[in-house]
């Protein structure tokens, strides 16, 4: 199976990343990757016989990854009001007629800021926000099942944050996430077809 990195994910998963498949073991080991996994590199969206999730555990139930999802952005949430209250921008703020659009801006640049930064760097060290952290979830490479390099992250952050924080808000969320609920075999969301990554059990 070839260990590469899905093309233009940045850097290589470490070797010592815990989660990343493993070569078959010798025959009796107890390993949980005991089985080969038949995928030989490629494009995992090819169409082909072998099966990328071989050797991955099971993909986590897409209920599950909504109420994560939800978890996260109340945090985030939170912080988001607490500053922009700070500094005095909110989301409506009213001047006799003129809407303050300047301010509304404001808050969701900071919004997807945060956002963003937050999924970054919590996927790219463990493959789990604090969200799927508590619910038994990590994000993993589709390709070989290693934690999602940065680069990798902020694609897979970007699609799913951005067109949430300047457009779109919950519809999109819905939209994107909503997707894995039928998305097959994968259960991906838009996001993780982006970044080409899917969310597996950790528990």
């Amino acid at each position: 199976m070839s260990s590469e990195p899905p093309p233009g994910s940045g850097q290589q998963p470490p070797d010592d990343d815990p989660f990343r498949k493993q070569p078959p073991p010798a025959e009796g080991s107890g390993s949980p990757y005991s089985t080969p996994p038949p995928y030989s590199g490629g494009d995992p969206y090819g169409g082909g016989p072998a099966d990328p999730l071989a050797g991955m555990p099971p993909l986590a139930p897409s209920g599950r990854r909504t109420l994560a999802r939800i978890i996260d952005m109340i945090m985030v949430g939170v912080v988001v009001w607490l500053i922009t209250l700070g500094v005095g921008v909110s989301e409506y703020n009213v001047d006799s007629d003129d809407m303050q659009y300047g301010k509304s801006l404001a808050q969701s640049a900071l919004a997807a800021v945060l956002y963003i930064a937050y999924d970054t760097v919590m996927i790219s060290r463990s493959g789990q926000t604090l969200g799927k952290k508590w619910l038994g979830m990590r994000v993993a490479n589709l390709e070989n099942g290693s934690t999602p390099s940065t680069q990798t992250t902020l694609i897979r952050s970007a699609v799913l944050w951005i067109p949430f924080a300047f457009c779109c808000a919950c519809i999109w969320t819905a939209i994107s996430g909503g997707w894995s609920y039928f998305d097959k075999p994968y259960k991906q969301g838009l996001h993780d077809k982006a970044a080409k990554t899917v969310v597996v059990n950790t528990t």
